[in-house]
């Protein structure tokens, strides 16, 4: 076995210095957060059978402020009770949707089951609505990342992720090609 040639010490010392540490960790955070964004706003929400949406009113303040995220998943109108949060289309077939809390459950003189619902920061209720409008009930919320849903479209998501998981790929042969080339280093004379 030789002694290490003043090029191998200097090498050595740079992967152990500050600048190194901080660069590792400053990585690391950076993926992490990647990987938890794409994870609780595309992965989750699709494996789950459920849909993004972003709260663009204050209607439902303080706990549903406006550029909140929530994700709403299908839920069979029969189990939806009074409390319930639940994502609803304004007239039937049509795309525009209302995030409100349920404030009662009826059913009309038919054996129709409707469902009356209210903003938390709003002082009337909303028109009765039937159960095919409902899309879903609250499943899960996060602040601020409804403004990042909102400005990515459809196809842009579908860019980003594979962009992302590009990038990763990238990050991951990086990591393996520099584990390799310290490795044949530390072997050679």
């Amino acid at each position: 076995m030789t002694a290490p040639t003043r090029a191998q010490l200097r090498r050595e010392r740079e992967k152990t210095g500050v600048l190194w540490w901080v660069g590792q960790t400053a990585s690391y955070l950076a993926l992490f957060t990647v990987l938890t964004l794409l994870a609780v706003m595309i992965v989750i929400p699709r494996l789950g059978g459920a849909t993004p949406y972003t709260v663009l009113t204050g209607s439902m303040r303080p706990g549903l402020p406006p550029g909140h995220l929530i994700v709403v998943r299908a839920v069979d109108p029969n189990e939806i009770r009074a409390g319930d949060v639940v994502t609803y289309q304004v007239k039937s077939g049509e795309p525009g949707v209302v995030t409100h809390r349920v404030v009662g459950v009826s059913t009309t003189t038919g054996g129709e089951q409707r469902f009356i619902l209210r903003g938390d920061a709003n002082n009337t209720n909303d028109a009765p609505i039937l159960p095919e409008q409902i899309r879903g009930s609250l499943w899960y919320s996060l602040p601020l990342l409804g403004y990042v849903n909102s400005a990515i479209t459809g196809q842009q998501r579908s860019w980003l992720t594979w962009l992302a998981i590009g990038g990763l790929l990238t990050y991951s042969v990086v990591m393996i090609v520099g584990a390799w080339r310290d490795k044949r280093r530390q072997e050679s004379p």
